[in-house]
């Protein structure tokens, strides 16, 4: 089956993506680098083999995207954090996920490890989750208060799933968030647009990776 969008289509895709959420995406942002984070949500081998049920076409095409934000952060010294959702072998902890989803991504599996090109170093934080939200009974928020942080970027997978629900939650919490319609990816075009729509109108200010890039180069 043929993915939404590649690495060779991304850039026209995103054209067409911001341009049609434009009469929403009204709320533009000025990232203010110094305060910010770049979040990199659930960029695990179980969503992105294709292989695994939940694999998520969108993901691989936006790798190199999210591997230019990453090197900029650790160039200036700015804080990446990464998530994994995981759940306990015997779904102690998978609540309603437990039979909402086909299969589980089990804590300390490789499936669980964040995929190789973007490793974290051990230094980063990474945020262990079981429910969508990275801030859902984790201690993100905290992490992120004590850095002073502002301003949130938020890139991976899925589009409509965690990273939307943890750019809702950003928001809740008075972050400004830059949501990157081109460094998030989904299993489907209608469902990642559907959420760059719904983000731009309420929650957040839908850009692309070049915007944050030409933030670090002034």
């Amino acid at each position: 089956m043929n993915c939404y969008v590649t690495k060779n289509n991304l850039n026209q895709k995103t054209e067409e993506w911001l341009k049609r959420i434009s009469p929403f995406n009204i709320h533009k942002l000025t990232l203010n680098k110094a305060k910010s984070a770049l979040l990199v949500v659930d960029m695990q081998n179980f969503f992105l083999d294709p292989d695994s049920p939940t694999f998520t076409c969108g993901g691989l095409a936006i790798i190199d995207n999210i591997k230019s934000l990453i090197q900029m952060y650790r160039e200036s010294n700015l804080p990446v954090i990464f998530t994994r959702h995981v759940h306990d072998r015997e779904g102690i902890d998978a609540g309603i996920m437990k039979w909402w989803w086909e299969g589980m991504c089990i804590e300390n599996t490789p499936e669980s490890e964040i995929i190789e090109e973007i490793a974290p170093l051990p230094n980063e934080k990474v945020i262990l989750k079981h429910r969508y939200s990275a801030f859902y009974n984790t201690d993100l928020e905290v992490y992120l208060r004590g850095l002073k942080i502002e301003d949130l970027v938020i890139t991976g997978i899925m589009t409509n799933m965690c990273c939307e629900s943890t750019a809702r939650d950003a928001y809740y919490r008075d972050y400004r968030v830059f949501f990157l319609a081109d460094a998030t990816g989904s299993v489907n075009e209608e469902m990642h647009f559907a959420s760059l729509l719904n983000l731009s109108f309420g929650f957040a200010y839908v850009t692309r990776t070049i915007e944050i890039i030409e933030t670090f180069q002034t």
